[in-house]
């Protein structure tokens, strides 16, 4: 074995003797101080204390949100489910949370998992925020190459990714809109399982919608047997897909992952809300379309004839109040499949020569004025994309630009889209896709221009302006056509409930309590297609209105009965 010829460096040792002869000087004073404010400033003090807001100093979180942070990092250790109602900034608390675990030396490899319109977004509010470098996921080497990624879930789950990001060892996991994860049989839940992740948030606004299953599954994900197997859990916790029993002990073990800050806790001002109802005359022409479609999903809906289900006959019931071109897309897949000859297709014929012998578009020409009357930028919530297309072609027409925003565009096209909106168009034209996650509060005029029966999605819809950062009262304009299923909809939700006045968070609390075995919104389909007259169906829907208003006293006994006449 050859022998390595070893060396020492002793030019150091003459003066390093001086210096402990003499006894020093060891070093400037100056240098010293400086080194010792350093420490200073990078000691932690106390533990509990946080630590990133130290280098976030453009940051103003408010209070709720502190707390949030503090309560994950020193009592649920980095695995918790962040339930704030909407507008609340869930976003700012786990920008806080993974900012103090990265200060911490806690977390350098994170994953962010959001829905794709969200991904820029979360990107560049991380990095200006926050300053965390977060890069949104475009090609396949950035997973291991970037330490913090934002990506939409359904890229990730896909090969060649879903390899990847199985294969890393990830610090903290963060995934947005996490009510999408509720059933354990999807691809997924599956996946989100799979994923090796230390520390975990997931954000929803609505934890629940529907069976107690959905917040078990949930939990499990976060913290799996945190309540125990499904049929222990079923067994003490369960009574009836959505009623929980031994409530007490249920909340306290929910209360140890999950946090759900709420408008009503006090401390957080809001905008106003000023809600305008906006009725529209039909045409005597539009009038004996909607009469037409009317006899014909009733009498298909009770005799199941023609082989529709009661979903398409529900969903054309509902088109043909928002605009002749989405009815007659439902009419024409209809007439499609209908028995050549039949009965039923020649109905369906007739239907459509009543759309083609409609000249005007009231509904549409009211949108137009109240547009330029309002002068402003604008949100137009509809259900329907042919209602969608067709708007964007009227509103050009009539000196109007906008542009429209729905599920089926990529990433770059909605960024595209808000970006537009903001700098360009005064009209968004949005789908539900727009009643999700993005933050628009640069603007504070919507119209809903077709009113979804799902109480839920109507919060969605205004949440995205009327939220923490909004400075202006937000105006909300709901149309509806006189004399049809959406005016008494919209007597429901707005004069027997008070939806728009109601406190967010109290319905969902109130459809619980109810035990009404469906959704809210199946129990007014039920009603709607069961009954023999309007005046019954008028009828029904007042009394479930003055339940629901009863049920509300319970839940906020507070309430004055004229406290949200005084609000208007």
């Amino acid at each position: 074995m050859p022998k390595t010829p070893v060396t020492f460096d002793r030019s150091w040792l003459p003066e390093f003797n001086r210096l402990i002869a003499d006894d020093g000087p060891w070093h400037k004073w100056e240098l010293f101080q400086l080194a010792l404010e350093a420490e200073e400033a990078l000691a932690v003090k106390n533990f509990d204390q946080l630590q990133a807001l130290k280098f976030l100093p453009s940051l103003k979180p408010y209070p709720h949100q502190l707390a949030t942070a503090e309560k994950v990092l020193n009592e649920m250790r980095g695995r918790a489910i962040l339930a704030d109602e909407v507008g609340l900034g869930k976003t700012i608390e786990a920008g806080l949370i993974l900012k103090e675990y990265m200060v911490r030396g806690l977390a350098k490899k994170v994953l962010i998992l959001v829905p794709a319109s969200l991904v820029i977004q979360w990107t560049k509010e991380l990095n200006q925020k926050f300053g965390i470098p977060a890069v949104a996921q475009k090609k396949e080497y950035m997973w291991r190459q970037y330490d913090v990624v934002v990506a939409s879930i359904d890229t990730a789950k896909r090969d060649p990714h879903r390899r990847h990001v199985l294969s890393i060892d990830y610090d903290m996991l963060v995934i947005d809109e996490a009510h999408k994860l509720k059933n354990k049989r999807t691809r997924n839940y599956q996946f989100v399982r799979e994923i090796k992740k230390k520390y975990c948030l997931l954000l929803t606004a609505t934890p629940i919608q529907n069976e107690m299953e959905e917040l078990y599954n949930l939990i499990n994900l976060l913290r799996p047997g945190h309540l125990g197997h499904t049929e222990a859990f079923a067994s003490t916790y369960v009574e009836g897909k959505r009623q929980a029993k031994n409530n007490d002990q249920l909340r306290q073990e929910i209360s140890k992952v999950m946090i759900r800050n709420r408008r009503s806790d006090g401390g957080i001002r809001f905008t106003q809300r000023r809600v305008q109802s906006v009725p529209v005359e039909l045409s005597p022409e539009e009038w004996a379309l909607y009469d037409g479609v009317t006899r014909f999903v009733r009498e298909h809906y009770r005799s199941q004839a023609g082989g529709f289900n009661a979903l398409a006959l529900i969903t054309l019931q509902r088109e043909v109040c928002s605009s002749r071109e989405a009815a007659f897309m439902t009419l024409y897949n209809m007439h499609q499949r209908a028995p050549e000859g039949s009965p039923t297709q020649q109905a369906i014929q007739e239907l459509v020569d009543l759309i083609k012998r409609i000249e005007t578009h009231s509904k549409a020409a009211k949108t137009a004025e109240l547009i330029k009357r309002i002068n402003d930028k604008v949100i137009i919530f509809t259900e329907y994309r042919a209602t969608q297309n067709y708007l964007q072609k009227y509103l050009s027409e009539h000196g109007i630009t906008s542009v429209p925003f729905r599920g089926g565009f990529k990433r770059s096209k909605k960024d595209w889209m808000t970006d537009l909106f903001q700098n360009r168009a005064q009209v968004l034209i949005a789908t539900e896709a727009g009643g999700e996650g993005i933050n628009l509060q640069f603007c504070n005029q919507v119209i809903n221009y077709d009113m979804p029966w799902n109480p839920m999605r109507v919060e969605q819809r205004i949440g995205r302006v009327h939220r923490l950062g909004q400075e202006r009262d937000v105006h909300i304009y709901n149309l509806s056509t006189k004399g049809t299923i959406e005016e008494h909809i919209l007597h429901l939700l707005y004069e027997k409930i008070d939806l728009f006045e109601m406190v967010i968070g109290e319905l969902d609390e109130i459809v619980e309590r109810m035990s009404l075995g469906k959704s809210l919104e199946q129990n007014v389909i039920d009603i709607i297609m069961d009954s023999q007259s309007e005046r019954e169906m008028a009828l029904k829907l007042d009394n479930m209105g003055k339940v629901i208003r009863a049920m509300r006293q319970c839940v906020s006994p507070n309430l004055s009965p004229t406290q949200s006449e005084a609000s208007r």
